[in-house]
C-alpha cells in the first residue's frame, strides 16, 4: 500500500462542498474493559507519511511515533472518549457515535464531510459516509485510527496501575484467557463494561 494509494479515494471524494474533509475512526469496541476512543483528523491534503497505515497493522512502537508526526503535521484533530457508564446506557454502538462527534466537535474548521470507518454512521452529527476497511485506504482515516488506538493503549496501561491484577498493559482491556481468568479471580473492577461480561460463564 504506497502513501499515494491512501489519497486516491479522498481526492476523488473531494469536492468544492465536500471540502474540507476529516477522517474518523475509533478503538475499542471489543474489550470488556474501559472506554470507547474516537479521533478525527484533518490532514493537509496528499501530505505523506511515511509508515501510516491501518494502526492494527502497526507496531505499538511504530504506532507511538506516528502520532507525534500526525499531531504535529495534521491541519486540525480532534481525540475523545466514551464512558464505560455511557456504553453501559447507550450501547456500544451507540457510545461509539458520541466519542466520535466528540472527536469531530473538536476540529476547526468543522468538516463539511467526515469520512467514517466502517460501515455505521447512522448517529453522526455531520454530513458523512462510510468508508469499509478505511483504516488501510484513506490517509485521514488511517491517521485517526492511529491517535484513537494510541490514545486508548495509554489510558490503559494508566488503568494497569490502578487495577494491576487484571493485566491491562498487555491486553489493553481485551477478552483474552488471561484476562478472563483474572475477572475469575478477582471479579470486575469499575472500569470493566457489565454488559459485555454477561457472556462470561
Amino acid at each position: 500500500m504506497t502513501q499515494v494509494d491512501l489519497w486516491t479515494l479522498e481526492n476523488e471524494l473531494r469536492t468544492p462542498d465536500t471540502d474540507p474533509l476529516c477522517g474518523v475512526d475509533e478503538a475499542g469496541r471489543g474489550p470488556l474493559a474501559g472506554p470507547v476512543c474516537a479521533a478525527a483528523v484533518m490532514l493537509p491534503p496528499g501530505l505523506e507519511i511515511p509508515g501510516l497505515n491501518d494502526s492494527k497493522k502497526l507496531s505499538e512502537k511504530k504506532r507511538e511515533a506516528l502520532y507525534d508526526t500526525i499531531i504535529a503535521q495534521a491541519l486540525s484533530y480532534g481525540i475523545a472518549f466514551a464512558t464505560v457508564e455511557e456504553i453501559e446506557v447507550h450501547n456500544i454502538l451507540g457510545a461509539t457515535f458520541l466519542a466520535m462527534n466528540r472527536a469531530i466537535a473538536q476540529l476547526s474548521p468543522q468538516p463539511a464531510l467526515a469520512l467514517i470507518d466502517g460501515n455505521r454512521n447512522t448517529g453522526i452529527a455531520v454530513p458523512s459516509r462510510c468508508i469499509v476497511g478505511g483504516d488501510g485506504k484513506c490517509a485521514d482515516i488511517a491517521a485517526a485510527s492511529v491517535l484513537a488506538k494510541v490514545t486508548r493503549d495509554r489510558y490503559m496501561r494508566r488503568m494497569a496501575e490502578t487495577y494491576p491484577q487484571y493485566g491491562f498493559e498487555k491486553h489493553k482491556g481485551y477478552g483474552t484467557a488471561a484476562h478472563y481468568a483474572a475477572i475469575r479471580a478477582h471479579g470486575p473492577c469499575p472500569i470493566h463494561r457489565p454488559s459485555f461480561l454477561k457472556k462470561m460463564h
